[in-house]
C-alpha cells in the first residue's frame, strides 16, 4: 500500500474539527478522528472507492457519522489527502493546495 500524506492544512482542518466536538461531547473529537482514520485505511487499501470529483483527479470520501468529506488524490508515489471539509463549507475551496 501507497503511504498517505496529509496536507498541513488538513490536518489543521481534523484539528479544529476535533476540538469543537471534543468541547460539545467528551470524546466525541476522538470519534470523529477515529472515522477519519478508518475512511483513510479504507482508501489507502483501495484508492478507487472514492467518487471522482467533478472533471479533477480528486476523489472524495463522505463519512457517516460527521458532516465532513475527505478530498484526495492518488498519486504514484502516495496518497495525499488535500482537505478535510464541513459539508457546509464553501465547495473547491481547497483546490489550490499543492501537494507538496
Amino acid at each position: 500500500m501507497k503511504p498517505v500524506v496529509i496536507h498541513r492544512l488538513a490536518r489543521a482542518e481534523l484539528d479544529e474539527a476535533m476540538a469543537f466536538y471534543e468541547r460539545q461531547q467528551r470524546g466525541l473529537g476522538l470519534d470523529l478522528q477515529t472515522e477519519i482514520q478508518q475512511a483513510i485505511t479504507h482508501i489507502q487499501a483501495n484508492p478507487g472507492l472514492g467518487s471522482p470529483y467533478k472533471a479533477t483527479d480528486f476523489r472524495y470520501w463522505v463519512l457517516r457519522r460527521f458532516p465532513y468529506v475527505l478530498y484526495y488524490a492518488d498519486l504514484e508515489d502516495a496518497l495525499w489527502v488535500v482537505a478535510i471539509a464541513h459539508g457546509s463549507r464553501r465547495p473547491d475551496y481547497w483546490k489550490r493546495r499543492r501537494l507538496e
